[in-house]
């Protein structure tokens, strides 16, 4: 936690005040039953509701760990994708484990800062915002299709007048989740670099030299391929083919690399010895983890990551960089993106 008070500066420490544990517009609807810590008060046989200095923690809060699943793909899907990672834990730590699908990024880190939530896969963007307000910590970097980083792109059809970003001036151009790095910060970036007015995106729609619309990368790309919007702004692996080649029939007008990959984050409400039980056991894990729950390689519940190595708040400083010249506001967090 040594650089969360400079995440604190860098984001904006005006945004953040009563923004811990705040509840956020649709932030809630990410929890099962929204419960709180059912550790909290416990006393053991006293009447007292002050924990005597020989009371023993319940782990993970509530005696199970949660795990929060960004919803990029299907429930059903996910839940078989991270079936060993649930087994993990469970082997591991001693635990009992719960899959638990998100509404979207902010309701993944409401959870988490409640401490109704232990760990989540979530991006980089969400996790600076995160960690600058104290709503989680990061402990790994993912790595997938053969890179630590990957891209993010504004892609058109090959067909449109769309030549060079400012040609879409006065266009719809399609967006993934407003705490989405490669869907939303970067392609935002692009377009204020190439001199259009973004306002006050993303956290608010007024006053772009475009109409924005958000949703996911999928949906996103999707709107470009049925013609309803002039562009997207999505992570460059939506708009990939099986060979990892782009998609026949569209075209990149703008690219920016070097993204740092998506982070897995712990609740801050977690011990030291919480979170260091949970990095090690991503870390000291077989190939296995990785291949869904089916056991076999290249099948659909495969992970998309691959592999996992430690991470901090200063693997992501460059997302924090790119919000900072944004202007970006911590007030995003509850502004009920998805």
């Amino acid at each position: 936690m040594s650089n969360r008070r400079e995440f604190l500066t860098l984001l904006g420490t005006a945004g953040a005040v009563g923004l811990a544990g705040c509840a956020g517009g649709g932030g809630g609807s990410g929890s099962s039953d929204g419960s709180t810590d059912a550790a909290t008060g416990a006393s053991g046989d006293t009447a007292t509701s002050t924990p005597t200095a020989t009371s023993t923690p319940v782990p993970y809060g509530d005696g199970r760990l949660t795990f929060y699943m960004s919803p990029s793909e299907p429930q059903q899907l996910m839940e078989s994708q991270y079936q060993p990672v649930k087994e993990r834990f469970e082997e591991e730590l001693g635990v009992t484990t719960q899959l638990q699908y998100a509404a979207g990024y902010s309701a993944a880190l409401q959870s988490l800062a409640s401490g109704t939530g232990d760990v989540g896969e979530t991006g980089p963007f969400a996790a600076a915002l995160g960690v600058a307000n104290d709503r989680c910590d990061i402990i790994l970097q993912r790595f997938g299709y053969g890179s630590w980083t990957y891209a993010s792109v504004i892609v058109t059809q090959e067909g449109s007048d769309i030549e060079s970003l400012s040609d879409l001036e006065g266009e719809r151009v399609a967006f993934a989740d407003r705490l989405s790095a490669s869907g939303a910060l970067y392609p935002l970036y692009m377009l204020k670099q190439a001199g259009l007015s973004i306002g006050d995106l993303p956290t608010d729609t007024g006053d772009a030299d475009f109409t924005p619309q958000f949703s996911s990368h999928a949906e996103a790309f999707a709107a470009l391929e049925r013609g309803q919007v002039a562009a997207a702004g999505v992570g460059q692996f939506i708009t990939l083919n099986d060979n990892r080649e782009l998609i026949d029939g569209f075209r990149y007008v703008e690219t920016t690399e070097d993204i740092p990959r998506a982070p897995i984050v712990v609740s801050p409400e977690l011990s030291d010895e919480e979170q260091t039980a949970v990095k090690e056991a991503f870390l000291d894990a077989g190939d296995e983890l990785y291949l869904g729950e089916d056991g076999e390689a290249d099948t659909e519940d495969d992970l998309w990551f691959s592999d996992v190595r430690e991470a901090d708040n200063e693997t992501y400083q460059p997302v924090v960089d790119v919000a900072n010249d944004l202007g970006v506001s911590a007030e995003l967090l509850d502004s009920g993106g998805s």
